[in-house]
């Protein structure tokens, strides 16, 4: 799955799927955006993303790499 194919409002497994890791989403939904987590809502007891906030998280991921 590329980046145009994934939908507007994003599950954990599309984010699974597009990073190519396990249910460790879960984990990064519980984590605060400040330190690292994936920002989120809930639709009832689900998580959704959107995603343009995905990809910018994506980004800060990548920034941070880069100034270690």
């Amino acid at each position: 799955m590329n980046k145009d194919e994934l939908p507007e409002i994003l599950t954990a497994q599309h984010i699974s799927s597009f990073l190519g890791i396990s249910r460790r989403v879960y984990e990064l939904f519980q984590l605060n955006p400040n330190f690292g987590g994936i920002p989120n809502f809930d639709i009832g007891a689900s998580k959704r993303v959107e995603k343009q906030d995905f990809f910018k998280w994506i980004e800060a991921r990548k920034q941070e790499k880069t100034q270690s």
